[in-house]
């Protein structure tokens, strides 16, 4: 599989490129909603929680920001990501080409959408006085880890969105389940201990801790947690590469 995708690596970059640039097609701001779109949700969060529910976290707007940020690049990726299929079906219908282009396609274009939005965290680090610390050359680490863990996501459900169309409307519905039940708005440290574990089998709750230990707190994330996460991510792309596989051979037919 590898040595295919690495035949027809041209096609991947174009379509990655097609991804970006056909996202902000038509669009006045064009890629600037990178920025517009975590400033935005930031803002009404930053509003709703201080002053409504007496959130007293200092630096609460930088806070959300390390988690606003990171959050929309795994919706970005599982949501567009699972009909990337369905969409692309007339393509499908006609040329051949490795069908795992097209689930890399979504989660690399959103990871460079994501990058550029990073800056939006380093100009606020800077403009809050927080700044940064040398624990900021582990946050490479971080991303390859929630990189793998979306990939192997997004190639479960974009295959099975192809055989139940439904699949897109509960998926969407789950994660925005899941937005609360992961320490995006607040700290996981507000759980008590006896329950926290709950919270913490969520992969993405340590992937969202990992960014604000690095950015925020400035201090060595939970390296034993994230060694879960990553053994976890490795079983989610090894598990998606080969359902995506075995139901490959029906997409043709079910386009």
């Amino acid at each position: 599989m590898l040595r295919e995708i690495y035949n027809y690596r041209e096609l991947l970059k174009s379509n990655v490129k097609k991804e970006i640039r056909g996202k902000y097609k038509g669009s006045f701001l064009g890629v600037l909603w990178s920025f517009v779109n975590p400033l935005l949700m930031t803002l009404v969060y930053a509003i709703v929680f201080p002053f409504i529910l007496k959130n007293s976290q200092d630096h609460y707007v930088t806070f959300l920001i390390t988690g606003i940020i990171p959050w929309t690049f795994f919706t970005t990726c599982v949501c567009q990501g699972t009909n990337t299929v369905l969409v692309n079906g007339g393509i499908i219908k006609k040329v051949y080409f490795p069908r795992e282009i097209l689930p890399i396609s979504v989660v690399t274009s959103a990871l460079v959408n994501f990058l550029i939005s990073c800056l939006i965290i380093f100009i606020f680090l800077i403009f809050s006085g927080i700044g940064f610390s040398y624990y900021i050359f582990l946050l490479p680490i971080i991303i390859i880890i929630q990189y793998i863990l979306q990939l192997g996501i997004v190639l479960i459900t974009s295959a099975i969105d192809v055989y139940i169309r439904d699949a897109e409307y509960i998926i969407n519905f789950l994660v925005q389940m899941l937005f609360y039940g992961t320490p995006v708005l607040y700290s996981s440290s507000l759980f008590p201990e006896k329950i926290r574990w709950i919270l913490n089998l969520n992969p993405m709750t340590q992937i969202i801790d990992g960014y604000r230990d690095i950015l925020f707190y400035q201090q060595m994330p939970n390296l034993n947690w994230l060694g879960f996460v990553f053994i976890v991510s490795i079983m989610f792309l090894g598990l998606g590469i080969v359902v995506f596989k075995k139901l490959e051979k029906g997409f043709a037919e079910e386009v």
